[in-house]
């Protein structure tokens, strides 16, 4: 048997190739987008992928079981769990199977026993793997959303993301009796999840790419409860902010949508297509580094670097329903189409090469900067109130780590439609833990019209660190 783990370090994303060796055949779990790193492993390990498997209807990436389907006729084996609202309407176009607790399927020689864990989701299913050429027992189980390493899958995706109010601390209940039958499993398994650290699809989730569910008895937090009620409290409280995209992915993933073949290759553009495209109130994001863009960037356009956070805050802010672009180097531009696409964000209609900008101020055209300050040099104008101080941090963060007193609190996600609350007559000063989320709301704001917007560099971390004043966030 063969096992492959492959991660996409901006979704916090795991997946795995599964294959029998001795047949040949192999297949992937819980899939992204990009089907190519698998295709390549598979072509490189002389396997066939014959089949794809999903743990739930996933929110925060789209799945490449479609993919999969359509590039190499792979089998789609599909949860049949759950109510109505959580079935997949677009399987009757594939060859698949739905699966309910207690079926099992097999690839080669390796055979796979399907668990119903609910709780993060209604729907969601777990997978014992036996390699039968090896052993008559389990050895291990992808676990999907439902337990991580040192946490577990939230609750509360469906009413804050979906809008299906109510099914939170339901959702909460489900996953206090999942716990209770992972917990009966042999200590020695292998646990498998599909996230690490940075997901929002749980709090605290550890950096380890694998577990022993032994060793998630012994320290995850969400499994040292005995007292139902208390895990739901523990459960609901100080989860992160779901990204707004999360909402759209849970549609993508179960009805139609496009499937992709090869990746979009987006068309360079000159310089004079910019001025029309930002006149027609196209969305033009500016993938620079956040110093490079605090120097100089061209008027009406936001910042978004291209580094580990980018799929989450292009989900957050770009478009599903209309045309964007990009501002990136040449090189550069497949990694951001394959980050972009990775969320269905495919409407990419061109990009402007980095050298845009200086192109652009040399045809007479302004370019706008925003000032960048250190905590202990604008901590007397934000303390007598000659600035306007706005903390774009999450409402956990704030509760764990205090706030700067006077502080507004607008999480980065929501900004662009709270602009209107802001003052017009005091700068602006955005602030966040360290100062990268700080500026890409700076840059929101320039481009709604904000007129002096001063990003705070190293945000409420090196605002403590000089021993400036904290007041409880609450």
């Amino acid at each position: 048997m063969l096992l492959r783990y492959f991660y996409d370090p901006r979704l916090a994303h795991a997946s795995y190739l599964v294959g029998c060796q001795s047949t040949g055949e192999a297949i992937v779990i819980d899939p992204g987008r990009d089907v190519e790193p698998y295709l390549d492993v598979a072509e490189a390990e002389e396997l066939s992928i014959v089949a794809a498997f999903e743990t739930h209807i996933h929110a925060d990436f789209l799945s490449g079981a479609r993919e999969l389907a359509e590039r190499v006729g792979a089998h789609l084996y599909l949860s049949d769990e759950g109510d109505e609202n959580w079935k997949y309407t677009y399987a009757p176009n594939y060859d698949h199977t739905l699966l309910e607790d207690g079926d099992t399927f097999t690839i080669g020689r390796i055979v796979f026993e399907v668990l119903h864990t609910p709780g993060h989701t209604p729907e969601h299913i777990s997978l014992l793997l036996t390699d039968t050429a090896a052993a008559d027992t389990p050895m291990g189980i992808f676990t999907g959303d439902f337990v991580f390493v040192g946490s577990i899958g939230r609750p509360d995706l469906l009413e804050k993301a979906a809008g299906i109010s109510g099914t939170a601390e339901e959702g909460a209940r489900q996953m206090f009796r999942s716990l209770k039958r992972f917990k009966q499993l042999p200590d020695y398994l292998q646990v498998w999840p599909a996230h690490g650290a940075g997901s929002a699809c749980g709090k605290g989730l550890g950096a380890i790419p694998s577990s022993t569910v032994g060793y998630e008895k012994l320290f995850n937090p969400g499994l040292r409860f005995d007292d139902k009620d208390a895990f739901v409290r523990w459960l609901l409280a100080d989860q992160p902010e779901p990204p707004r995209y999360f909402a759209v992915m849970k549609r993508l993933n179960k009805e139609e949508r496009p499937v992709l073949h090869t990746l979009p290759r987006p068309e360079h553009l000159p310089v004079d297509r910019l001025e029309s495209v930002l006149a027609d109130g196209a969305l033009v994001v500016d993938t620079r580094p956040v110093t490079s863009f605090a120097v100089a960037h061209i008027p009406g356009t936001i910042n978004i670097p291209f580094d580990s956070s980018f799929t989450t805050w292009a989900g957050w802010f770009l478009p599903y329903d209309r045309d964007f672009y990009l501002i990136a180097d040449d090189e550069r531009v497949p990694d951001i189409v394959r980050a972009l696409i990775s969320i269905g964000l495919d409407r990419v209609a061109g990009y402007f090469r980095s050298t845009v900008v200086e192109q652009w101020l040399n045809i007479g055209n302004p370019v706008q900067k925003y000032d960048v300050v250190l905590p202990q040099e604008i901590a007397d104008q934000i303390m007598n109130g000659d600035v306007f101080l706005v903390d774009v941090r999450n409402e956990a963060e704030r509760h764990e780590d205090g706030a700067i007193p006077g502080s507004f609190h607008i999480m980065l996600g929501y900004l662009p439609e709270r602009v209107a609350e802001l003052p017009k007559e005091k700068p602006i000063v955005v602030q966040c833990r360290t100062g990268h989320r700080s500026a890409i709301a700076a840059s929101i704001l320039q481009a709604h019209g904000v007129g002096r917007v001063i990003n705070m560099l190293g945000g409420i971390r090196d605002w403590k660190r000089a021993g400036l004043p904290v007041e409880n966030g609450h």
